[in-house]
């Protein structure tokens, strides 16, 4: 009997000990479809039991390796050259099968909203190009934005989207920036492309470096060390999101607009006390220090009978900060962004013959806000437009103190490098992409600093010194000034322009294509384009190809004039618009800046105002936008911004 229990313990054991032993299982990246990089060592890891044999068999070659005691493995493909689809075979206690599996080029896409900004945004702009987006050589990883500041994940939020091929419908979820990169390298080398979509909007690049990076500048490391406490950053967001709660709720309860009997948007409402107003005014009723709350507008507009059974498109540009919108009554769209433009549908037989009633309710935040400027108001009906912009009624639901702030902790210094790119390390890639710096301009002064760390830090966790890092110079955004001034949107571009002494870097630059009313503007195709331009020359080693717009070289004083020397002039300099140049500014020893004459002549530009007759330093382009700026290359890439005062150089 004392032997059968024995026997009984033994055999329980031996049950648990089996069942105890763990299944490979494999990193998100990881997975079907996914793109591996060509030529080179490509690392496929994952997870097991301490000490597992694992095997991987994969274009008809086997690769061997163990899993250490904490049950971690990796193992290096021999190079592969690019093609596909192929199967790869993972065993060890079980065995994964992956299919579809490309050989080509990846790039990890990263930065903040300009780089988030999904093909979604752009489909009335591209329609074209995404009705033909169909192309299973193009892939996309999406990473979940999360922050972690308690150290580096070893796996990407369980929410990312694993590798998706582009089509008409899964092209919208792609990141704009990195699609039209992708497509512009495909066109080309009709070799496969993968982009890893990890970015999130408002960031600063702080967010975004690694601990190691964040020990060489203490207030930054003293703030993430911070945000390592989740109960201090848990019961600052627990504060905050109850003001929140609380003054969005006002906004229900207050707001007379929906209280009143018929409600302010029903068919049935006789409008009283109303007041007219231009639309589009964003400084609507700005005089008072309460100005934020729900703002109602109205507008009737008479159409004909032809209009009877059509649907219909109605577009508001963009609203700050958020709106509903009714049509006769009837809700057709809300949109809680300042930055999506609001284009909704309106349903056949909504609209009717006679008199039709908008009416939008507006909520403001802070003390601003209301319909953004230069941006397409009007009501679509088959080929027939009716504009709406022009007089409006207005009138106010209920007025609140600004909403409360808020801290982005999920921004806070290097919670996004271990959620979100510390996991993707051991991927092989061919580049990164980078656009950010928006979120820098309230304090420029460091960027140079931080952002040449960031790029020096991301090539040391991926061991390759010279990795490609393409990056946007932030565009045009804010209103245009009338004379010279002082601007941290033009610091921010200083320091990405001194970035590229950084070997292997690239500069697409974008002030030109920027729309002074949206910090996102809607031209992303030549942003892609003129990153793969970058591309050519810094991954794929074309080194006759014209990549670049004018950059600054050097100046030297002659008389009353500077003389301004180029590189990337490519096949000369150039007025675009054939004009003289623009946005040129000169200052004397006394450092005040006016605007200054300027011409090409010889590949160089002479700069001067007779009213300066000891010039000391130029600036070119030193905006948030600089309206007008012409200085470009025959090939049609334009000049970066510039200064060429030694008090503006980031690097000094």
């Amino acid at each position: 009997m004392k032997h059968k229990y024995i026997y009984l313990v033994l055999s329980m054991l031996l049950v648990f000990l089996c069942k105890t032993k763990a299944d490979i299982r494999l990193p998100k990246l990881v997975s079907n479809g996914m793109i591996l990089q060509r030529n080179t060592n490509v690392t496929i890891w994952g997870f097991a039991s301490p000490r597992e044999n694992i095997r991987i068999t994969f274009l008809n070659k086997t690769y061997r390796t163990i899993a250490d005691t904490n049950g971690k493995w990796q193992l290096n493909l021999d190079p592969l050259s690019a093609g596909g689809p192929y199967n790869m075979t993972i065993k060890g206690n079980n065995s994964i099968q992956l299919s579809n599996i490309l050989i080509g080029d990846v790039w990890v896409c990263s930065g903040q909203s300009n780089m988030e900004f999904l093909m979604e945004r752009v489909k009335d702009k591209y329609a074209y190009i995404i009705a033909n987006a169909n192309n299973n050589y193009i892939r996309q990883f999406w990473v979940k934005p999360y922050a972690n500041f308690q150290g580096t994940q070893e796996d990407v939020d369980a929410k990312s989207i694993g590798w998706t091929a582009a089509d008409p419908q899964t092209v919208l979820h792609f990141t704009a920036v990195g699609y039209f990169f992708a497509k512009e390298l495909y066109d080309k080398y009709k070799i496969p492309v993968g982009i890893i979509n990890s970015s999130l909007g408002g960031t600063p690049v702080e967010s975004w470096l690694s601990s190691d990076a964040l020990k060489q500048f203490p207030d930054l490391d003293s703030i993430y060390q911070k945000y390592d406490d989740t109960a201090f950053t848990n019961s600052l967001q627990r504060k905050e999101n109850q003001l929140v709660r609380k003054w969005n709720r006002m906004l229900l309860s207050e707001d007379k607009g929906l209280h009143e009997i018929p409600k302010w948007y029903e068919k049935n409402y006789q409008p009283d006390g109303w007041r007219n107003i231009e639309i589009p005014d964003y400084y609507i009723d700005m005089k008072r220090s309460d100005s934020s709350g729900v703002f109602w507008y109205r507008k009737e507009i008479i159409l004909p009978a032809s209009i009877k059974n059509k649907t219909a498109i109605i577009r508001l540009g963009n609203i700050d900060v958020s709106d509903s919108t009714y049509i006769n009554g009837i809700n057709v769209g809300y949109t809680l962004s300042r930055y999506t433009p609001r284009i909704y549908t309106i349903p056949s037989g909504l609209l009717t013959e006679g008199k039709n009633i908008i009416t939008v309710r507006v909520v403001k935040t802070k003390n601003a806000g209301g319909f953004i400027i230069d941006k397409p108001y009007q009501l679509e009906i088959g080929k027939d437009v009716y504009p709406l912009s022009g007089e409006w009624q207005y009138k106010v639901g209920v007025r609140l103190p600004k909403s409360p702030s808020t801290t982005a902790v999920s921004h806070g210094p290097g919670g996004l490098y271990n959620a979100m790119i510390a996991p993707l390390i051991n991927y092989e890639i061919k580049g990164i992409l980078w656009y950010q710096g928006e979120g820098n301009t309230d304090n420029p002064k460091p960027y140079y600093k931080w952002f040449t760390t960031l790029i020096k830090d991301w090539r040391t966790k991926w061991k390759n010194d010279s990795l490609p890092f393409l990056y946007v110079q932030i565009s045009a955004y804010g209103h245009p000034g009338i004379e010279p001034v002082e601007s941290n949107w033009a610091q921010v571009r200083e320091a990405q322009l001194k970035t590229l002494q950084l070997p292997n870097t690239g500069m697409a630059v974008t002030t030109d294509i920027g729309e002074w009313n949206d910090v996102h503007p809607l031209n992303k195709w030549d942003v892609g384009k003129r990153l793969f331009l970058a591309a050519e020359k810094t991954a794929y080693h074309k080194n006759t190809i014209v990549f670049s717009g004018p950059i600054y070289h050097s100046m030297h004083i002659s008389g009353d004039s500077i003389i301004i020397d180029f590189i990337n002039i490519g096949s000369g300099l150039i007025s675009k618009d054939a004009d003289t140049l623009k946005q040129f500014a000169i200052a004397g020893t006394d450092g005040k800046y006016i605007w200054a004459h300027a011409f090409i002549k010889e590949h160089k530009v002479y700069v001067w105002n007779e009213n300066i007759s000891h010039p000391a330093s130029v600036r070119y382009a030193w905006a948030n936008t600089p309206l007008g700026s012409n200085l470009f290359n025959k090939e049609g890439l334009p000049a970066s911004p510039f200064s060429t005062d030694k008090k503006d150089d980031p690097s000094l």
